[in-house]
């Protein structure tokens, strides 16, 4: 899903205050994602805009759509300016800014966006905006269109300018640092070219070219791509630090850009938009201008001026990507096997013996096979490991996965390792040595460096091959550990693993080594640092049944779970799940405070729907639980109370004549508080719904009267508020259908008057 925020400057925001501000979100938006969008909210109108446009000029003013990065999710702001707030002074812009999970922009172009349906122009009357569940983008960008716009526009050679301008943006985001600026009088003409870029490079390289369309600070903008207008750019390239800007009205630059960047060129003039793709699927991701890239699809497609620098770069790309090239890059290249160099002939050797090439196969593996084991005895990273065993496989060389483990663990002990890279270009058969040696270089590592080695991406690949952590205990407490915080859905089966290594759990006695019973509670703590929902937590007890009262670190999941569904007021407690949950509990772990937690919880639910008499005992067992939470405790009574509240007159005095003294002053009290404040204070008038309050509450004193019973607080309470000579009127119509409750009325008003004579 995506959440949208709208900023603009209002007269009176949601919090009551006057400026710019953000005037309508969508609930639930992620902490810290407000804060990070901030730094993006401005617009400055170009110099040489009209400085009190009207409606009409208004439309004319360059609008800005930024793509950037906040904390992980990418961040789409349209900015559009406005002229006036509303003090009338001249300045106000307004902000949409669309804020997305990072899976929401799979496969699409953060530049399809410009013309996108969400996009609105003006903020929205209120304060709540709806959620986003797809991003749809406009149909004016899509890559035909364009092809067929860059055929007719301008300058003299578009496809030329692509070449440069390709080569530019591949620049910077190669280094991670600088911009790129097109400058151009209309913006529409910026984005398109924005637009052409983005689908010129990766999918997963345009995802991290970030752009604005407009900006009056080319210098001081963050993204690496950045549009502006001739006039700003006339006053900032005098001290502008970038060394790329592509006036958009002018020719082409000076120089020959590269095959990469000719390439992509060629694919627009032809609408090869195959072609596209297919250097996409090569390039790779840290490099999408590697030469490789394009010269390993000049091969494919037998183009005969690829220079010997070139093939070698092919066959490096090759290397590198192992088995994710793909399968018609082999197909193609077979036939030319027998022209390639070394490099490439090596890459190529699988697919050579399926094609029949069997001597071009045995030559590559003469070649590889004296280089392999002196490449895993000098080995500095995985990469290396795994580039020798690719040799290996490709060159038919046998290898012991022994030389694999060993090296691996080597490897692996000096710390940050890229995990899914090797396993991904691993041959399969080698994959197990690859993971055991992983796995052993972690065991004997440092901490600081199996903290290092340990992210998040390599914690989620190791633990797709668990049992083999079995074997490292430490290891396998940290993977788990981070796995189960990250993801909740595999909290349970996490748990089972941690269980196994402590020898908790069925089918571990063929352990290789026990984990220390510290290092596994400290795990599962970090695994339920969140406490469980209802039906995770009845799961839980089901899947590991009483070896969760066994563990410290277990045991208390039911109480947080339980205490956390108590807030506000208990309402939830009577939900199905949870006394599904409470029952369970009270079968495996009847002791401690997760049971007496749950035998409240069913105390709860008998006294909201049981009769009189049971609802008062188990009102009492509420009130009465010893070694219970006690925030539980409090909540549960008071939605049970308000939950009473809601019987009719006669049930609540029986209730409360069957409650001992303290329950039913308790009680008493938790109604008289429910009161609307001027029925609670006795004062009048009184709107129909308090009437009908007080005179049933008053009902309920009179009826526990006529039963021989008292309740001091409620009866002073219910003297004041029937003492007055309109709430008497009222009490006599209600009581009409209880007449004989009258003279208990008029003793409890005589008491009174008695009370204040003896004064």
């Amino acid at each position: 899903m995506a959440w949208q925020l709208h900023y603009t400057s209002a007269r009176r925001g949601p919090t009551g205050r006057a400026g710019f501000q953000f005037v309508a979100e969508t609930p639930g938006l992620p902490h810290g994602v407000r804060a990070g969008v901030t730094p993006y909210l401005s617009y400055r109108p170009p110099p040489d805009a009209p400085l009190s446009p009207d409606d009409a000029e208004l439309g004319g003013f360059p609008v800005s759509l930024l793509y950037d990065q906040v904390d992980g999710r990418p961040l789409l702001l349209r900015c559009r300016y406005l002229g006036r707030d509303y003090s009338g002074r001249y300045g106000n812009f307004f902000a949409h800014a669309v804020v997305a999970e990072p899976d929401e922009l799979e496969g699409l172009r953060p530049a399809e966006l410009w013309h996108a349906p969400h996009w609105t122009h003006d903020p929205a009357p209120e304060t709540v905006l709806d959620r986003l569940d797809e991003l749809t983008p406009g149909a004016a960008l899509d890559p035909e269109a364009l092809a067929a716009w860059l055929a007719v526009s301008g300058p003299a050679d578009p496809y030329a300018l692509l070449g440069h301008l390709v080569d530019a943006v591949a620049d910077v985001l190669g280094r991670g640092h600088g911009r790129v600026v097109l400058v151009a009088d209309d913006v529409e003409l910026i984005a398109r070219w924005i637009a052409v870029v983005s689908y010129s490079l990766p999918v997963a390289a345009a995802a991290r070219l970030s752009f604005v369309t407009y900006t009056a600070d080319p210098d001081g903008a963050a993204q690496r791509l950045v549009g502006t207008t001739p006039a700003i750019w006339a006053a900032a390239q005098h001290h502008a630090s970038h060394a790329s800007a592509f006036d958009l009205r002018d020719g082409v630059p000076e120089g020959t850009a590269s095959r990469f960047a000719r390439t992509v060129a060629g694919c627009w003039r032809d609408s090869d938009f195959g072609g596209l793709d297919a250097l996409g699927e090569l390039a790779p991701l840290n490099d999408p201008a590697q030469e490789g890239a394009a010269a390993l699809l000049a091969l494919c497609r037998g183009d005969a001026t690829v220079t010997a620098d070139e093939e070698a770069a092919a066959a490096e790309l090759m290397s590198r990507h192992g088995s994710r090239i793909p399968e018609w890059v082999w197909r193609d290249l077979v036939p030319g096997v027998p022209s390639m160099g070394l490099d490439l002939a090596l890459a190529v050797h699988e697919r050579a013996r399926a094609a029949g090439a069997d001597e071009v196969a045995r030559q590559c593996s003469l070649r590889v096979t004296g280089r392999v084991l002196d490449a895993l005895a000098e080995a500095s990273g995985l990469a290396a490991v795994v580039a020798a065993a690719g040799m290996a496989e490709r060159a038919g060389a046998p290898l012991d996965p022994a030389e694999i483990k060993a090296s691996a663990a080597r490897c692996v002990r000096g710390g940050a390792v890229d995990l899914g890279k090797a396993l991904s270009d691993c041959p399969a058969a080698l994959r197990g040595a690859l993971l055991d040696g992983v796995v052993s270089g972690l065991a004997d590592a440092g901490e600081p460096e199996r903290a290092a080695a340990l992210t998040s991406g390599n914690c989620d690949l190791l633990y797709r091959h668990a049992e083999r952590l079995r074997a490292a205990p430490a290891v396998a407490c940290a993977v788990l550990a981070s796995v189960g915080r990250r993801s909740p859905g595999r909290r349970i089966a996490v748990t089972g693993e941690l269980l196994r290594l402590d020898g908790d759990e069925p089918g571990d006695a063929d352990a290789d080594a026990d984990a220390a019973p510290a290092d596994v509670d400290a795990a599962l703590r970090e695994v339920w640092g969140t406490p469980p929902s209802t039906g995770e937590c009845t799961d839980l007890l089901d899947a590991h049944g009483k070896a969760v009262a066994e563990r410290p670190a277990l045991a208390g999941l039911p109480s947080r779970t339980f205490t956390r569904l108590a807030f506000p007021g208990g309402e939830r407690l009577a939900e199905p799940a949870a006394l599904r949950l409470a029952d369970r509990v009270r079968e495996l772990m009847p002791d401690g405070r997760s049971g007496r937690d749950a035998a409240l919880v069913q105390a709860y639910g008998k006294a909201i729907t049981a009769g009189p008499a049971r609802a008062a005992r188990a009102l009492h067992e509420i009130t009465a639980a010893e070694g219970a939470t006690s925030q539980l405790a409090g909540e549960a009574f008071v939605g049970a109370a308000r939950r009473l509240a809601r019987r009719p007159p006669a049930f609540r005095a029986e209730l409360l004549a069957e409650l001992p003294a303290a329950a039913r002053a308790r009680l008493g009290a938790q109604w008289t508080a429910g009161l609307p404040a001027r029925a609670r204070a006795g004062r009048a008038p009184l709107r129909g719904a308090e009437i009908e309050q007080r005179n049933e509450l008053v009902e309920v004193v009179l009826r526990l009267r006529a039963r021989g019973r008292a309740e001091p607080a409620l009866e002073a309470w219910a003297r004041a508020a029937a003492g007055r000579w309109l709430a008497a009127k009222q009490l006599d119509s209600h009581l009409a259908r209880s007449p004989e409750l009258r003279p208990v009325l008029r003793d409890l008003l005589a008491e009174d008057a008695s009370v204040r004579r003896g004064r």
